[in-house]
């Protein structure tokens, strides 16, 4: 991916943990445009690469803005960032890419935000508003000192369409996502849903039935691997197709990582199957498909080999 060297030209603390940074050109110049959903890849310091939505309005082209959550149960990259990012310091990002983009033509928009989940749906709200469009935000957090972005929200934004579900740490307390994507259920809504791991499940158990293609969510943080009791436990052959050449995977070992030592190198990035930089295709096979990335339709002809793996003892792939 294209890079940048960008500027720290600002550090706000937004709420419990959670510091934004504001990234500008170092000259002043404009930056490549994004629309809502859009991330960008951060180089965090000794070789950590992490990925962070812009959660400021996509019209602005003057600037990047990144909320980040210190978790300290993480990789480590959310605390490299929080402890070394200062002002006036020059960091490397990519270009904008998206993989969350709001789609054409819906009559009504629900938001759905879950604490730090809200950075790309904040930036959803800011186009949909200078749409005109009929949205609705609902951010769930624990109490008021969680709430990132809140001056932003209460100033930039419709503060009818804006609603704070604060359950003080007891979800029965909070939001009912069932109660509302019932009400909510029409033709020509569409959904959206950002959030940590128990947020995610509840949104996708409350919209199992509404109707396909009505329904979008991005993950921030892995989910645990899906159990791998239907693949061989002595590993699985890749066979590249350009070459016939056939490569084993042992189990614990990522095919990006077999392909790598092969010299055949596939892009990465988060190398947790969060942001579809090495979608590979695949001609051959089944997947035991572990990204929270993918939809159905392009799984049943691409894969993430960071993460993925065969479900057979041979797959195929398009290179």
């Amino acid at each position: 991916m294209p890079e940048l060297e960008l500027l720290v030209r600002q550090i706000r603390l937004e709420a419990r943990n959670i510091h934004s940074y504001e990234l500008v050109h170092p000259l002043g110049e404009d930056l490549p445009g994004f629309e809502a959903g859009a991330h960008v890849d951060v180089q965090v310091g000794d070789g950590l690469l992490r990925q962070y939505s812009l959660s400021n309005a996509p019209g602005e082209r003057h600037r990047y803005v990144i909320g980040v959550l210190r978790d300290e149960q993480g990789r480590g990259g959310s605390r490299a960032l929080h402890e070394t990012w200062r002002v006036g310091r020059r960091v490397r990002v990519s270009e904008p890419r998206n993989h969350f983009a709001l789609r054409p033509g819906a009559h009504r928009v629900l938001l759905l935000a879950g604490g730090i989940g809200v950075t790309p749906l904040k930036a959803m709200a800011h186009q949909l508003h200078a749409q005109g469009a009929d949205y609705a935000l609902h951010y769930c957090a624990r109490d008021a000192q969680c709430v990132a972005f809140a001056d932003a929200l209460r100033e930039s934004l419709d503060p009818a369409r804006v609603h704070l579900h604060l359950d003080g740490g007891d979800p029965a307390r909070g939001l009912d996502i069932a109660a509302l994507l019932e009400r909510e259920r029409r033709e020509g809504t569409q959904v959206y849903y950002c959030g940590p791991a128990g947020f995610m499940q509840a949104c996708a158990d409350a919209a199992a039935s509404w109707p396909p293609g009505s329904v979008h969510c991005e993950h921030f943080k892995a989910s645990p691997p899906a159990a791998a009791s239907a693949q061989p436990a002595e590993g699985f052959t890749v066979q590249i197709a350009s070459t016939g050449t056939r490569l084993h995977v042992a189990p614990r070992r990522s095919i990006v990582e077999v392909l790598r030592e092969a010299g055949i190198e596939v892009p990465t990035s988060c190398e947790a199957g969060l942001c579809a930089t090495c979608k590979t295709g695949y001609l051959q096979g089944e997947v035991e498909h572990q990204d929270c990335i993918l939809g159905p339709d392009e799984q049943r002809t691409h894969f993430t080999p960071c993460v993925s793996r065969a479900r057979g003892e041979l797959l195929v792939l398009d290179l």
